[in-house]
């Protein structure tokens, strides 16, 4: 899953690349010749869903989530591999999992549907709703791999970078 998490991640900021480069397109556009396109807002959009669904799985990896710091930071030794397990059981897999499951229907939806945007010239749908199932799959799997490293790191087969930097705020 680590591998899975690299590539997409890889795959992530190359799309935050090309949003920003749509962007500034749909701006020459519409200020430097005065036209628009729907189709061509809604794009940053859908990549923006893309970026932030296939994106997570990595920043899970690299232990660049958001977390709440109110014991985290003051742990020492295994305290805070054992915060981390307890997240990963109680809130991120049961969280992430209920997610997909509610998350793929609705693709399924606009898939067989065809749905399209109610924007003249919008998009279909479907490309923007299957991230939400495959992101969140995504992140079921990277924390079953988090989970599987914690569990070996605390019977020592495992080696693993436990020191927690407070972000600076």
């Amino acid at each position: 899953m680590d591998w899975f998490s690299e590539k997409f991640g890889q795959i992530a900021s190359w799309a935050v690349f090309l949003s920003a480069m749509i962007c500034a397109g749909n701006a020459f556009i519409r200020y430097g010749i005065d036209w628009s396109s729907n189709g061509l807002l809604e794009i940053q959009w859908y990549m923006f869903a893309w970026v932030v669904m296939v994106g997570s799985p990595y920043v899970l990896k690299v232990n660049e989530h958001v977390r709440v710091d109110l014991l985290y930071g003051k742990l020492k030794g295994n305290g805070p591999v054992y915060v981390d397990i307890f997240g990963l059981i109680v809130f991120l897999l049961p969280i992430m999992g209920y997610l997909t499951w509610l998350s793929a229907p609705y693709f399924w939806n606009t898939w067989v549907s065809g749905e399209m945007s109610q924007n003249a010239g919008g998009l279909i749908r479907w490309p923007a709703t299957l991230a939400l199932p495959v992101g969140f799959a995504m992140v079921w799997l990277q924390g079953v791999a988090e989970l599987i490293k914690r569990v070996a790191y605390l019977q020592g087969a495992y080696a693993m970078d436990t020191h927690y930097e407070k972000p600076l705020q």
